[in-house]
């Protein structure tokens, strides 16, 4: 006979197992990674040039044939003076917090960044996930800052390098 705490055991030892299961397979598809990358190409920025955000007033498309793969991630260049500009440097010119949303992070959450909603601040690429996201954190860039470092800290302790 089945009582409720034999019920409550095998349901605590059923959840148990699935969420093992599933941490396992999530971490085998490489789920969450500490940068963001499109889904289907596994290209940071979209396939955006990172060093093109801080000569041109729009960002633009890198191509294949100028592609790099720098921490484990590709990323591509819309020409050779620019992937060379991106290897002296690659800190300068990859998004903070790995591409993820910077008023998501702030707000205590993991959320991609849009590669087309950005903004340079200090000199740094921050990506959000939507314009009301980054139209929040301008309005208290200090504070939403420090919180998103804050959490990001945290977070990407528990994200999988890119491999």
């Amino acid at each position: 006979m089945l009582t409720i705490a034999k019920f409550m055991r095998l349901t605590l030892v059923s959840l148990s197992l699935m969420l093992i299961v599933s941490s396992g397979f999530a971490q085998n598809l490489n789920i969450q990674n500490v940068y963001v990358t499109n889904p289907l190409t596994g290209v940071a920025l979209d396939g955006h040039d990172a060093v093109s955000y801080y000569t041109q007033e729009e960002p633009a498309l890198g191509r294949p044939e100028y592609e790099l793969s720098w921490n484990g991630v590709i990323w591509y260049f819309s020409n050779e003076a620019n992937r060379a500009v991106f290897i002296r440097a690659p800190e300068i010119y990859a998004p903070q917090f790995g591409g993820h949303g910077t008023m998501s992070l702030s707000r205590g959450y993991l959320t991609d960044g849009n590669a087309n909603i950005f903004a340079l601040l200090g000199g740094r690429l921050f990506l959000f996930y939507s314009s009301a996201n980054k139209d929040a954190f301008m309005l208290s860039q200090k504070s939403a800052y420090i919180k998103a470092r804050n959490n990001w800290e945290f977070l990407s302790s528990r994200l999988i390098p890119a491999e």
